[in-house]
């Protein structure tokens, strides 16, 4: 599954995918009809994906949900989430929005302090609620296409400009600077878990409701990816119907 679908994999993204699946429309803009010249090899690696995450990550995940306490999940998931708002700022004011970039920066510090390291989210209740900001969102602002859809190992549905979004993403990663090689290796291991196991149900909604998982996945993709780059108020979409 894809780690930028995490908890942004939201139910609007879901309900805006299936509605153009399954009733056979076009969505313009911000759709038009994806540009995939890579749909063969694209199908192959999803199915690759899809088959270690059925042998692996979806039942590690789906144990991970049934014997950890959701007070302890909740705080891995607010500890990993905390760890990314540096990434979020500088997006921020990289898009100029300076205020939200304030705004953050007042939640991190909140959450890095009296939320202990980010376990206890505390600035939500502050009225600081939490933005998700990164570079590929940022070369969209700046008026670059989302190019080719491609689907990456492991990592699974991105496109062209969110895929060169990635390495300045990740060489901001906490985690990729920390030292100590088996401390990071288990950081990764637990934010992969903690990523999976946010996703268990859109999973299950995708194997449900999808004829073609691989258009489905792709398209909830690029409306979730669209949907963040306008800040959750995306411009209307217009239907077509064939």
């Amino acid at each position: 599954m894809d780690s930028r679908l995490n908890v942004g994999y939201t139910k609007k993204a879901l309900i805006l995918a299936t509605l153009t699946y399954l009733s056979g429309c076009a969505v313009t803009p911000p759709h038009e009809e994806a540009h995939d010249p890579l749909e063969s090899y694209n199908r192959t690696m999803d199915s690759i994906n899809e088959s270690i995450d059925r042998a692996v990550l979806k039942p590690v995940a789906t144990a991970y949900t049934k014997t950890i306490p959701t007070p302890v999940r909740t705080g891995v998931h607010n500890f990993f989430s905390n760890l990314g708002e540096p990434l979020t700022i500088v997006n921020e004011v990289l898009q100029g929005k300076p205020k939200q970039g304030l705004q953050d920066t007042m939640r991190f510090v909140w959450n890095s302090t009296a939320g202990v390291a980010g376990i206890f989210d505390v600035a939500t209740r502050m009225d600081l609620p939490h933005h998700d900001e990164d570079f590929g969102q940022t070369f969209a602002v700046w008026g670059m296409g989302e190019g080719a859809h491609i689907v990456l190992p492991l990592l699974g549905h991105s496109n062209v400009r969110d895929t060169i979004g990635l390495f300045p993403d990740g060489y901001m990663d906490p985690v990729a600077h920390h030292e100590e090689v088996r401390e990071r290796n288990s950081a990764y291991g637990l934010r992969i878990l903690d990523t999976r196991a946010q996703l268990l149900t859109a999973s299950k909604v995708r194997d449900t409701a999808a004829l073609d998982s691989y258009i489905f996945t792709r398209e909830a993709y690029r409306q979730l990816r669209w949907d963040r780059i306008h800040d959750g108020n995306p411009p209307e979409p217009e239907f077509e119907f064939d």
